[in-house]
């Protein structure tokens, strides 16, 4: 999923599953440390073991912990979590993320889009021009403190890895819109006045309309740049 729904409406063990998440991701839980046996951590957090066990599995499915019998439960090494499932990236920006975390995945995004922007700038057909301009007027309009706005945010990413033709490229799409959803949302949270990203965009998108690779590069990796410096971590 790319949004997370409130915690109050969440199902009991994807509630759980968010709180544990987050405290993994936040640092609260590190590699290594124990959560207890699975009677105590059940009582400990006020649930049933039937709700923690599911719990589990959906940590255990996103690499966060390992469960043994007799060796009970522990946070797996940070190499083994699934940093790009939109779940993990919400429990990873749903307290305060650790600063490694937000530069491990702005340096992914440095990595690919920027490339995806020059592969687009080639690419691209008259329809997706005119679908990424439709998505920065509704980003323009709305601003992205309103969903519609941060929505439109993502659909330009989404739209900008699809007109760059790879298919293994686009594999990567909704992770790259979970990522760029979860730090606006950060940044909202952070400040009430944060900088406005639209001119950023609109340079990708006036780079990529002109056919020019090499600007629709420059374009792109500025504004990664600038969206990691507005993170403001330390």
């Amino acid at each position: 999923m790319m949004a997370a729904p409130p915690p109050n409406r969440l199902r009991k063990h994807q509630n759980l599953a968010l709180r544990l998440g987050t405290a993994i991701m936040s640092g609260t839980y590190r590699p290594g440390d124990s959560l207890g046996g699975e009677i105590e951590a059940a009582e400990a957090l006020g649930v049933s073991r039937t709700v923690y066990r599911e719990a589990l599995r959906m940590l255990i499915a996103k690499g966060l912990v390992e469960s043994r019998p007799r060796a009970g439960t522990h946070v797996t090494p940070r190499e083994r979590w699934h940093l790009l499932d939109p779940d993990v990236l919400a429990w990873t920006y749903a307290g305060e993320p650790d600063p490694q975390a937000v530069r491990d995945l702005f340096e992914l995004r440095a990595i690919l889009e920027p490339a995806a922007a020059e592969l687009a700038a080639t690419r691209r057909s008259e329809a997706q021009l005119a679908e990424m301009t439709q998505s920065l007027a509704r980003m323009a309009r709305h601003g992205l403190a309103d969903p519609v706005g941060s929505a439109a945010d993502r659909e330009f990413h989404r739209l900008l890895i699809a007109a760059a033709g790879n298919a293994a490229l686009y594999s990567l799409a909704s992770s790259v819109g979970a990522a760029v959803t979860w730090t606006t949302r950060f940044k909202q949270r952070r400040s009430a006045t944060p900088r406005d990203p639209l001119p950023d965009h609109q340079a990708v998108l006036a780079a990529v309309r002109a056919g020019d690779a090499a600007a629709a590069r420059r374009a792109m990796t500025d504004l990664v740049a600038l969206a990691l410096a507005d993170m403001a971590m330390s």
